[in-house]
């Protein structure tokens, strides 16, 4: 069955990268969500696409100048809709709490952290300390750009899943040593210029492929027709009902 992933949950429902916002596929019967993890300047790991406040609070500033006892005093839904007035940013525990209580498989994107080398192990070793407590009925990817962290993520945790994500100007000849280098099981390419051909050859080295982001239902058809695995959509309310559980 081809995978429906929410990016960034339900977002066009609700605001990205929000409780809210990954409730909302269970009521849609989306089995499958994406989200990003960063980091706190005192280890925190919340769940954000940006390094910043500005697009998607009410706050501006860096992630790396809050801490944990900031989180409360952000408002992460009031941008989106009055519905959402008082949306927090989310834990990196309370999503796991989360994705056990609905049932859930998640797709966790470990963004490449800005602010130094070191912050970024403590991301890897705290996301990984987190992730013991997920159901292990629950299926789980981890992803990135950042083929260092990722390479180090599956050498501390190589029970998990994890997959390459790449943009269509850096899909280079060497995208298969990539992939070996991060022992990845699956590569995510974009959308943007993703052609039949390229498909074959992602098949044919035995890599699973999800594809980012396509927000068309003929162009998903037309990607499973060729045999992606899945697409990650921000409108996966509107996919039928073959695609959901």
């Amino acid at each position: 069955m081809p995978t429906l992933i929410a990016h960034r949950g339900m977002s066009s429902l609700a605001p990205e990268n929000t409780l809210s916002a990954f409730s909302l596929c269970k009521d849609s019967k989306v089995r499958w969500f994406e989200c990003d993890v960063d980091i706190l300047q005192d280890g925190t790991v919340i769940i954000s696409h940006d390094d910043c406040l500005d697009r998607c609070t009410d706050k501006k500033g860096r992630l790396y100048d809050i801490s944990h006892n900031d989180l409360s005093t952000i408002d992460a839904g009031s941008w989106f809709s009055d519905d959402y007035i008082g949306e927090r940013l989310p834990t990196i525990q309370q999503l796991i709490s989360l994705i056990n209580e609905k049932e859930l498989n998640v797709n966790i994107e470990i963004k490449s952290c800005a602010e130094s080398a070191k912050l970024s192990h403590l991301l890897i070793d705290n996301l990984i300390l987190a992730l013991e407590k997920l159901d292990p009925q629950r299926e789980l990817i981890v992803s990135s750009f950042n083929f260092l962290a990722l390479s180090e993520f599956k050498n501390k945790r190589p029970q998990t899943k994890v997959a390459c994500l790449f943009e269509n100007n850096n899909i280079w000849d060497d995208w298969h040593s990539i992939i070996e280098w991060c022992k990845a099981e699956y590569i995510h390419p974009e959308d943007k210029g993703l052609t039949r051909e390229m498909v074959n050859k992602f098949k044919a080295s035995g890599v699973k492929i999800n594809v980012w982001t396509v927000n068309s239902l003929s162009r998903a058809n037309e990607l499973f027709n060729w045999g992606v695995d899945g697409v990650f959509t921000d409108i996966a309310h509107k996919f039928p009902s073959k695609y959901k559980y």
